[in-house]
């Protein structure tokens, strides 16, 4: 039996409703600098299951992945980011710090899924193949990374500031957190390069040819182009101060999130909707 509309905007309101429980959840990590994440875990792992179940329910209904419209771009991202923040957690403890910042930014991004229409559009027959999921899947492993990567140097250029403190008091190796943000940053560079290399595969079999220089193709690549200058800039520059370098990681997930979500849907190119 398909899963009803109704039924699937209840899921959503849900799992929005705990992504709100668990950006409250962090509060007292501002006021006393304890860190306690694991009441925010626990609330993103249940929002994960109920944005999956909305996600499969909605599959099996359509018929199609979560591809075309702007609903489904937001409805597969809140969740693919909570998943990877929640696996990069697991295995390293440090980012963790980090939800001060990633559970409000999912918070916005699922309050906006809220108000964006949930009516299905057809996936054109051209667009459906395997090179489709290798361009989606590592461009949300690139956004995902990429979101930890530049919240956890939020985090670390709040620490200067007094108001800060406590935020600083909570962060159990500040040096552990710096390699892990440009790690994070590499391997979201990494990711990004695949998803063009990837979509220009994909382009080819849906539109017949590799590139076209329409907008999203063109910011896209801009966004290659700064987090790998970025990622020059500290391979050559490595007695920058560190705030310089956090700040850089900030502006290019700034670029790389009006890429991907206010270009695509501003554009009227054969790539408007698609992520």
């Amino acid at each position: 039996m398909f899963m009803s509309p109704a039924t699937e905007a209840q899921l959503v309101l849900a799992a929005v409703l705990l992504l709100a429980l668990a950006a409250v959840s962090q509060v007292p990590v501002l006021i006393t600098g304890r860190a306690r994440h694991g009441p925010m875990l626990g609330l993103l792992g249940a929002a994960i299951l109920i944005l999956g179940a909305a996600i499969a329910g909605r599959w099996w209904r359509e018929g199609q992945g979560p591809f075309l419209t702007f609903y489904d771009v937001l409805l597969s991202n809140v969740f693919s980011l909570a998943v990877v923040f929640l696996v990069i957690s697991w295995r390293s403890p440090v980012v963790r710090i980090a939800s001060l910042l990633v559970c409000p930014f999912l918070l916005v991004m699922g309050i906006w899924l809220l108000n964006s229409p949930a009516t299905a559009v057809p996936l054109p027959a051209t667009f459906e193949n395997y090179w489709l999921w290798l361009h989606v899947l590592s461009g949300k492993l690139f956004l995902g990374m990429c979101l930890v990567s530049a919240c956890s140097s939020g985090i670390l250029l709040c620490g200067g500031s007094p108001v800060c403190d406590n935020v600083t008091d909570a962060i159990s190796d500040a040096l552990a957190l710096d390699r892990m943000i440009w790690v994070l940053f590499f391997l979201a560079f990494i990711f990004h390069s695949l998803m063009l290399v990837a979509g220009s595969v994909w382009a080819h079999s849906a539109w017949g040819r590799y590139w076209s220089w329409d907008t999203l193709e063109t910011w896209t690549l801009i966004t290659w182009i700064v987090m790998g200058g970025v990622l020059h800039v500290r391979a050559t520059f490595k007695d920058m101060l560190p705030w310089i370098g956090y700040t850089m990681i900030v502006v290019a997930f700034v670029i790389a999130f009006m890429t991907f979500f206010g270009v695509p849907f501003l554009s009227m190119g054969p790539h408007k909707g698609v992520m």
